[in-house]
């Protein structure tokens, strides 16, 4: 299936999407290493990761030395040790098991929040993104571009966020977080246009409560009010989604046989 440019792979539960997802990634993994001294790869921080991220770690034959590592977001002012920070949380459940060449975390701590966009963009901009894998938020953000951050056309590489209400439920929601109010309200973000440079883009978007993102995703208009729909213009992105997350797609005929 494909929405524009955007090819659509359904699966019949999560586990079976993050095993074909990753299996695809570690494709495409050996084939650029193939060409390439080393590549750079941005990875998502979520729940919604999950089975990805544990069957990258079953793909064999993938020479990680010469993979330099980047993560999309970070909350402000949350401690670096927090099971909920998004760099604690690819620490833990990938780069920690993997020999990579090197690893760059963002520093939601950082005494200055302008300078760490501003380092971790140079670093983006050393590193050119080969691959990105990312996910897509109940709010149909990317990263942390929330609707009323996310800027296609945005001049920055990094910035600073205000997390929107939506966002920030659903961290409650994922069980990241307890209550609302134990969320952080401000956070740093790859910004759309960073995330599109990437060569290859794989998506990944399990479960129900991501239904009705996905149908904004696949069925509206391109706009930044559902930030997800950019997607749609990469020469080179795959979505990976489970019945459940597909479910609103059912009731439509507007998918294309690849």
């Amino acid at each position: 299936m494909k929405a524009d440019q955007l090819e659509v792979k359904i699966l019949e539960n999560r586990q079976l999407m993050g095993e074909l997802a990753a299996r695809t990634v570690a494709e495409k993994i050996r084939e650029l290493l193939h060409s390439k001294e080393e590549i750079n790869i941005i990875f998502a921080s979520a729940p919604s990761q999950n089975e990805f991220l544990t069957g990258l770690l079953e793909e064999k034959d993938i020479d990680w030395k010469r993979v330099n590592a980047f993560h999309m977001d970070e909350y402000a002012d949350l401690p670096g040790d927090a099971p909920q920070s998004f760099g604690y949380f690819l620490k833990v459940r990938l780069f920690d098991k993997i020999p990579l060449k090197s690893i760059h975390y963002l520093n939601g701590n950082a005494a200055d929040l302008d300078a760490e966009c501003s380092r971790y963009a140079t670093l983006l901009t050393q590193y050119p993104t080969d691959i990105v894998c990312l996910g897509i938020g109940e709010n149909c953000h990317l990263a942390f571009n929330d609707p009323h951050v996310a800027f296609f056309e945005d001049p920055l590489i990094v910035k600073q966020v205000e997390l929107d209400l939506a966002c920030r439920q659903q961290q409650v929601n994922d069980g990241c977080f307890a209550t609302l109010d134990l969320v952080p309200t401000n956070a740093l973000t790859v910004t759309i246009p960073a995330l599109l440079k990437s060569g290859f883009a794989f998506c990944i978007v399990p479960g129900e409560k991501k239904a009705d993102a996905i149908y904004h995703t696949i069925e509206d208009d391109i706009q930044e009010l559902y930030p997800s729909t950019i997607l749609r213009t990469h020469p080179n992105a795959v979505l990976f989604i489970d019945k459940a997350s597909a479910g609103r797609l059912e009731q439509t005929s507007s998918f294309v046989q690849a």
